[in-house]
């Protein structure tokens, strides 16, 4: 009985495995490329996460200064959500990519020229704008480039080759800080090897546009003609819907991209994000501040913490699917969210930097995981005419969330200094983690039994 068992479990673990390989290799050729696209692109987003806050600092900018940046940053992309989402059903999902793109490439550049604090504001104000761009587009065009059987698989694969690539970026940065230095006779901490980091994420960027120009054109007035598993309804998305919306139904706002049939499932959808939000700005944009102060590290060194950071992450992202089909995308993200809050305690409080790079790795990983089950859930909710409103307002309430947390992290670095403002900023996160994971299972935890063509049948294709 007991080798019957054992066997009888092992073969329903290879079948689940096949199954998840089968869901990974089944996604179509523009979603292929799109994942290309994102292993560039989330390239120059990770330089840009671990290093930038550094680069202001070695301009001799403040700490309250950072803050600052920061919070402008995620005003800047709190302007463009709605106006992405809503030009990008317009004119196509992949013209609105390239805009973003071409956004990030040239405040990046901007950014390596002009070192004078007020340039540096609009700049990081322009980056966030285009970040924040692609970023809106891409969930609705991942949501219409894959069926519903294999979608959680397609946002994995999408969120995990964005953080992996925060390995190679990492990496890449440790190695070229350390060559710079070098080279050139610089410490480690020199603006000057920010720049070429800098400049290194431009060319990343560059790469990416090219890719995107190699997309099918989305447009509406040049859709591909659909198959017959495309036009099943719930199964395919379709391709963008600006023409589906409900005419019987008057919508104010509509007409400037905001679409919306159900307030209270939206409120739901979005606040338990917003409460995430509002944690996460207060530590998590300047973790690398608080490691390379705490635990005094070189570039090299803060580069390779993070690194493993991201390996974790990835990891963890593309196990998730297998995780959500066993308890479902509710019960997965309310699973790992609810494991990774010890481990902020330990990141937050340990004095030893190996556990510190074990918590923060840990930490990341099972935040990150439940993210892409989170957005595959989110958008399964709501008709396919809501997916970009809602898309555009998770991504809206997140940089308000970090606006908040930017200005708030300000404040308690200038009134309570480095060590007593950390420990507000992570108690308060928290806090926040873990009323925002509680509602997620109050209000969701039966969802997933509700059949979604009974929620979208009429907006579906």
């Amino acid at each position: 009985m007991t080798v019957g068992g054992s066997g009888g479990g092992m073969a329903g673990r290879h079948g689940r495995l096949r199954g998840a390989l089968a869901a990974y290799a089944s996604f179509e050729p523009d979603a292929r490329r799109f994942l290309v696209v994102t292993l560039v692109v989330g390239a120059a987003q990770s330089l840009y996460w671990v290093d930038f806050n550094l680069y202001l600092g070695s301009l001799g900018l403040t700490n309250s200064f950072v803050g600052v940046v920061a919070a402008v940053g995620s005003l800047a992309a709190m302007v463009v959500a709605f106006p992405a989402s809503a030009v990008s059903d317009r004119i196509g999902r992949r013209a609105v990519l390239l805009v973003g793109v071409a956004l990030t490439v040239v405040a990046t550049t901007g950014l390596v020229a002009i070192p004078e604090p007020v340039a540096i504001i609009v700049l990081a104000a322009i980056l966030a704008a285009g970040q924040q761009t692609f970023a809106v587009v891409t969930v609705p065009y991942v949501t219409e480039h894959s069926t519903r059987d294999h979608r959680a698989e397609l946002f994995a694969a999408q969120y995990a080759t964005m953080t992996f690539t925060g390995v190679g970026a990492a990496m890449l940065g440790a190695v070229v800080a350390a060559i710079a230095s070098s080279a050139w006779g610089l410490q480690s901490g020199d603006p000057a090897v920010y720049r070429v980091l800098l400049a290194i994420m431009v060319g990343f960027g560059v790469v990416g546009f090219a890719i995107l120009l190699t997309l099918h054109d989305d447009r509406p007035s040049r859709r591909r003609p659909r198959t017959a598993e495309q036009r099943a309804g719930d199964g395919w998305s379709g391709e963008p819907i600006a023409q589906r919306a409900d005419r019987a139904r008057p919508r104010t706002l509509s007409r400037v991209g905001i679409v919306v049939h159900d307030r209270a499932l939206f409120f739901k959808l979005l606040f338990p994000g917003f409460l995430t939000a509002l944690g996460a700005g207060q530590v998590i944009p300047f973790l690398n501040v608080f490691v390379e102060t705490k635990f005094d590290l070189s570039l090299a060194s803060l580069n390779l913490v993070f690194a493993i950071s991201a390996l974790g992450t990835t990891l963890a992202i593309l196990l998730q699917p297998v995780l959500a089909r066993r308890v479902g995308k509710v019960g997965s993200v309310v699973l790992v969210q609810s494991v990774s809050i010890p481990f902020i305690v330990v990141l937050g409080w340990s004095p030893l930097l190996w556990t510190v790079v074990l918590a923060l790795a840990v930490r990341n990983s099972l935040m990150n995981a439940g993210s892409p089950m989170i957005t595959a859930f989110s958008q399964e909710q709501v008709r396919p005419d809501e997916r970009a409103t809602l898309a555009a307002a998770q991504n809206l309430l997140w940089s308000l969330g970090w606006v908040i947390a930017g200005l708030w992290y300000g404040v308690l670095q200038a009134t309570l200094g480095f060590s007593l403002g950390y420990t507000v900023a992570f108690a308060t996160i928290i806090a926040l983690y873990s009323v925002a994971t509680a509602l997620y299972w109050l209000w969701f935890r039966r969802a997933e039994s509700v059949p979604a063509a009974r929620r979208t049948a009429d907006g579906a294709a």
